[in-house]
């Protein structure tokens, strides 16, 4: 009974890498994410994200992981930036400049959504992913700099998204090959490494990052944050977050485990409103055709696809 809207709306629910990216552009699909192996010169991208737009049924996400330091993509362009950590110990004014010169770039492409900054506080010297991704291992700093970097983002025109949800900073592991575990009270958590995230949503940040993590404050059983009930229902209803939430990429290995498909499920009913996929083969347009097929027939996960949807689209109507 929902076939009518049920594929339109689970398009808009995915970012996708590029590839074979007309059908799904044409069927609504919500985004594109770049990488550095799209990006050789400023006019080829430019024309690049000029041609994705021009046949998206519905304005798309535009997006890319542009941290500065060594999560930079466009490298083939221009030489890397120093990194976050870096930036803020050099002090505001110098953070403030390069996020603006960042942002500008950005928007001089065609982008509109960066996938920045980390709010991850790195507790852990030795994490593996994180680092100096991090602001600082404080988490008074790491807010400090979230302030400044997402004021620039949005004077330029790109929503900022802030990840690592509920924080990175602990871990390790590296989520992209197992499931880090993150082995904290919740209320040490809470004052250590949600604690930037519970700021920025006191002040209206857009689209949270959920992380591949399991935290055992959160579920006793492995199951990644990004995909957890309790952990999404924490950021919903504990700290009243009405925005976009987003997942990290699902072919990340901390979250495949579940398969695709019953990831995204978990994910839906958690409260998860976008899913990122780096590819657009054959495999992930099956994915999102099988996805939809299992919400037609599902009056709960229809319900919930589409308030996600409402979420989008309104965080849409910005760009």
């Amino acid at each position: 009974m929902y076939d009518k809207f049920v594929k339109k709306y689970i398009y808009q629910m995915f970012i996708l890498g590029t590839g074979n990216l007309d059908s799904a552009l044409k069927s609504g699909l919500g985004g594109v994410i770049f990488f550095t192996r799209d990006i050789k010169e400023k006019e080829q991208f430019k024309k690049l994200l000029k041609d994705i737009k021009s046949k998206a049924a519905i304005t798309p996400f535009l997006s890319i992981d542009q941290e500065g330091g060594r999560v930079e993509r466009t490298e083939n362009i221009r030489p890397r930036r120093v990194s976050p950590r870096e930036a803020f110990q050099k002090g505001e004014d110098f953070l403030r400049s390069q996020s603006e010169e960042i942002a500008s770039e950005l928007k001089e492409y065609g982008i509109n959504l960066n996938f920045s900054p980390c709010a991850d506080v790195n507790t852990n010297p030795d994490n593996p992913i994180i680092g100096n991704r991090s602001f600082s291992d404080n988490p008074d700093d790491v807010i400090k700099g979230i302030e400044i970097v997402t004021k620039a983002y949005r004077k330029y025109g790109i929503i900022p998204c802030i990840k690592h949800f509920p924080g990175h900073g602990d871990a390790d592991k590296d989520s992209h090959l197992t499931l880090p575990q993150i082995n904290l009270s919740l209320k040490k958590m809470e004052d250590i490494h949600v604690k930037p995230f519970k700021h920025a949503i006191n002040n209206n940040i857009e689209m949270i990052m959920a992380a591949h993590l399991h935290c055992t404050c959160f579920d006793k059983a492995p199951i990644p944050a990004s995909l957890s009930q309790n952990a999404i229902g924490y950021l919903r209803n504990t700290l009243g977050y009405n925005g976009v939430i987003i997942t990290d990429d699902m072919v990340m290995k901390g979250v495949q485990d579940f398969g695709s498909l019953e990831a995204c499920i978990m994910a839906i009913n958690a409260g998860v409103d976008m899913f990122i996929f780096r590819d657009s083969d054959e495999k992930t347009l099956k994915l999102i055709k099988n996805l939809a097929e299992v919400v037609a027939k599902d009056k709960v996960l229809f319900e919930k696809v589409k308030k996600s949807n409402e979420r989008i689209l309104k965080l849409k109507s910005r760009i």
